[in-house]
């Protein structure tokens, strides 16, 4: 099955009001987000607001799981953590889903709006202009420490 009809699946699911686990790729989400290490507990989206990490349906042509940044009547503004620029677009009526938690490499649950997790995305939200340089140390750093294991 490919990655398009899982995902399809997995929102199928959701807007049946079952919560879904969904393994993430990429590195859009870095540094709250590893890809192709950790995935997401996904729930119905009843009332989505800034600062949410969604499962959206952009452009008419993809979906991704990024932060959105901004909401102005229907339309939704939504960049990925680990992005350096860009923005998606998309209406309040595609976003078919709420990232509620990450399950790390352990198995280990972590709540993607807990205040101590909260304060740092406002933080890394006033980082933007320096978030390259953040990320390519925290890739160094990742990637050593994941060699040395």
């Amino acid at each position: 099955m490919n990655q398009v009809k899982i995902i399809d699946e997995a929102v199928r699911l959701v807007a049946e009001g079952v919560c879904v686990t969904l393994p993430v790729g990429g590195r859009s989400m870095l540094p709250f987000i590893i890809g192709g290490k950790e995935s997401v507990i996904l729930q119905q989206a009843t009332q989505p607001g800034v600062g949410d990490v969604v499962l959206a349906w952009v452009e008419q042509r993809r979906y991704v799981l990024h932060r959105i940044i901004r909401i102005e009547n229907q339309e939704v503004t939504l960049m990925g953590d680990g992005n350096l620029q860009g923005v998606e677009h998309c209406q309040l009526g595609d976003i078919r889903a709420l990232a509620t938690h990450v399950l790390d490499s352990r198995g280990r649950r972590h709540d993607l709006y807990s205040p101590r997790r909260m304060r740092a995305v406002r933080l890394w939200l006033r980082l933007r202009p320096v978030r390259r340089y953040l990320l390519a140390i925290y890739r160094l750093f990742h990637h050593s420490m994941t060699n040395n294991f």
